[in-house]
C-alpha cells in the first residue's frame, strides 16, 4: 500500500521514450545503455532505474510518482523534425505507465504545438509543463516563452523549471554540470522569473527543480545590490532535490515552509533527512506538492 506523498521530479524513463533514444545517430542518443549528450561524458544508464515495477516500490511513503523529461538531453532544442518523435515517445510512454506514475509534458523551443500541449495538459496523468532553466536564463526569454506558459497557466496546470543542456567544460570532473552550470541555470532563470515571470502570467504557479539553485537564499544580496525589496510568491515553488538540512533549512528561512515541495531527482540523487520535523514533513512531502499541482482548493 502506498502512502500520499507525492514526488514530483523523477527520471524513469519509459520504453516507448528509450527506444526513440536508440534510433537516433545523433545526440542525444542511447547506444544500448549509453547515454551520449552533446555537452557530458557518455553515461552508463543503469536498466534498473527505468524499471517502472522497481521504482514504484522504492518508497512506500511515496503515492505519486511525477516523470520529467531530462532537459539536459537537448530534446527541446532540437529542430522539430528531430524533437517531435522524441516528444511523442516521451507522452505517449508517460501515459501508458499506470499505477502511481504522472508526468510533465514537454515542448520543443522552436515552432512550439501549442494546441498540441493544451490537448496534452487536459489529460489527467499529465500533471504540466516542464521547460528548461536556459529558456528562462533572461527576462527577455522569459517572455519569448511566455505563450507557451500561458497554455498551462490556462489550464490551471503548473510548470516545472529543470536544468538544461551544458556546453562541454574541458578538464571538469564529471559532477561540474550538476554543481556548476545547473545551478547557474537556476539562478538565471529564477530572477528571470522574479523581474518579469508574474507581471506576464498572474495565475501560473511554477516550481524549480533543486531548490532553485539556492537562489532564493540570495535575496539579502539583491537587496543590497540596488534589487528592492523581496516579496515571496505564494505561487512559487522550489524542490528538494540534492539538497539535505542545511539547504532546505536555508530555504525555509528565505521562503518559508509552504514553498518547499518534494522532488528527489531519482536515480541521480534520493531522498534526504531534512531535519525539518513531523509537521513540515507532511507540509513538503504532501500539502505543498499537492497544492503546486492541483491549486490552492487543494
Amino acid at each position: 500500500m502506498h502512502g500520499t506523498a507525492v514526488d514530483v521530479h523523477q527520471h524513469l524513463w519509459p520504453e516507448p521514450f528509450l527506444d526513440a533514444l536508440r534510433r537516433r545517430r545523433s545526440t542525444p542518443y542511447l547506444d544500448g545503455w549509453t547515454l551520449h549528450t552533446a555537452g557530458e561524458a557518455p553515461f552508463a544508464v543503469h536498466p534498473a532505474d527505468h524499471d517502472p515495477v522497481r521504482c514504484a516500490g522504492l518508497d512506500p511513503e511515496v503515492g505519486r510518482i511525477v516523470l520529467a523529461m531530462s532537459s539536459p538531453l537537448g530534446i527541446e532544442d532540437l529542430a522539430p523534425a528531430e524533437a517531435t518523435p522524441l516528444l511523442l515517445a516521451w507522452h505517449d510512454g508517460i501515459r501508458g505507465l499506470g499505477g502511481p506514475y504522472a508526468g510533465w509534458a514537454a515542448l520543443a523551443t522552436a515552432e512550439p504545438d501549442l494546441d498540441g500541449l493544451a490537448e496534452l495538459l487536459a489529460d489527467p496523468t499529465v500533471v504540466g509543463l516542464q521547460v528548461s532553466a536556459t529558456a528562462l536564463a533572461t527576462p527577455a526569454r522569459l517572455e519569448a516563452l511566455a505563450p507557451s506558459l500561458a497554455v498551462a497557466e490556462a489550464a490551471g496546470r503548473p510548470v516545472l523549471v529543470h536544468p538544461g543542456p551544458v556546453r562541454p567544460a574541458q578538464g571538469s570532473p564529471p559532477w561540474w554540470p550538476a554543481v556548476v552550470d545547473y545551478v547557474s541555470q537556476l539562478h538565471a532563470a529564477w530572477w528571470a522569473w522574479f523581474v518579469a515571470g508574474r507581471a506576464l502570467l498572474p495565475d501560473l504557479r511554477i516550481c524549480f527543480v533543486a531548490g532553485a539553485g539556492l537562489a532564493p537564499v540570495h535575496h539579502e544580496r539583491f537587496g543590497e545590490r540596488g534589487g528592492g525589496s523581496f516579496a515571496v510568491d505564494p505561487l512559487v515553488f522550489v524542490d528538494t532535490s540534492s539538497y539535505g538540512r542545511q539547504g532546505i533549512d536555508a530555504l525555509v528561512r528565505a521562503l518559508g515552509i509552504d514553498a518547499i515541495v518534494l522532488g528527489t531527482d531519482r536515480p541521480y540523487a534520493g531522498p534526504r533527512d531534512l531535519g525539518q520535523g513531523a509537521a513540515a514533513r507532511h507540509a513538503i512531502t504532501h500539502v505543498n506538492p499537492t497544492r503546486l499541482l492541483q491549486g490552492a482548493a487543494a
